[in-house]
């Protein structure tokens, strides 16, 4: 007797390393997956994906081999698949990577005003570590503000602030770095990923974002890329993260 199914459709193709659930959803609906050859176009299907023949596009899957990107994403990039408007999304940069370029996601998402730090990957449970609150893993921004922050505005920022929507913000950690007198740089460090939560955060204390650059992820940096240049981490790299974020997950959360 067959055992129970044990998995989604489309959670099969995320966990194999092959689309984000979101684009796996897609392909389901568009009759591009069979199972045991029949098409499903459920992506709720329960299948076994350790007995069941699953195939894309006529092709057995198996799971992909695990890729972890470091992109430096230039401002008026966005972070989406494809665009309706024809602007130049990350993707455009992974050309050099073929087929397997098409299959990782976005680790959390970057404004198209924003630049910096972007992780991609097919592997959904190291996604789901890095953008998880409970993770803790933190991520650091360099923000130039416009017009002068008192001592009295950090203090603020510093103990959390309410946005709009009833959004309440409260930063790791905020420090002046430098202040212009008709802009300040900051420097930002979070441990959550609220949409725009930087800009909404400096907002509400009557201020304006001029310029955000993401610099950091955990210990991984900007150093040694070029903005709209990527490099690929290895599994070694990505083991030593998770073993150094959750050594420090006592110490923040």
């Amino acid at each position: 007797m067959k055992s129970k199914p044990s998995m989604t459709l489309d959670r099969v193709l995320s966990r194999l390393g092959w689309a984000s659930r979101t684009a796996a959803r897609e392909a389901i609906r568009a009759g591009r997956l069979k199972v045991n050859g029949r098409v499903v176009r459920d992506p709720e299907c329960w299948v076994q994906p350790e007995h069941d023949v699953v195939q894309l596009d006529g092709q057995r899957l198996k799971p992909a081999r695990k890729i972890y990107l470091l992109f430096y994403k230039p401002k008026g990039v966005i972070t989406s698949l494809g665009d309706p408007s024809a602007r130049k999304t990350v993707y455009d940069f992974l050309r050099s990577l073929g087929e397997e370029g098409k299959w990782v996601a976005p680790v959390g998402r970057l404004d198209k005003d924003t630049s910096g730090l972007l992780l991609l990957t097919n592997d959904t449970e190291f996604a789901d570590f890095i953008t998880s609150p409970e993770s803790c893993v933190p991520k650091s921004y360099l923000v130039k503000a416009s017009g002068t922050m008192s001592d009295e505005i950090i203090a603020r920022l510093r103990v959390g602030v309410e946005m709009k929507r009833g959004d309440f913000a409260r930063p790791l950690s905020i420090r002046r770095l430098e202040d212009r007198g008709k802009y300040t740089w900051l420097e930002v460090v979070l441990t959550e990923g609220k949409n725009r939560e930087v800009r909404r955060m400096i907002e509400a204390v009557g201020f304006k974002v001029l310029k955000l650059v993401r610099t950091r992820i955990g210990a991984l940096t900007l150093e040694g890329l070029e903005v709209g240049k990527w490099r690929e981490l290895t599994r070694a790299d990505v083991t030593a993260m998770r073993r150094r974020e959750r050594a420090s997950l006592r110490h923040i959360c």
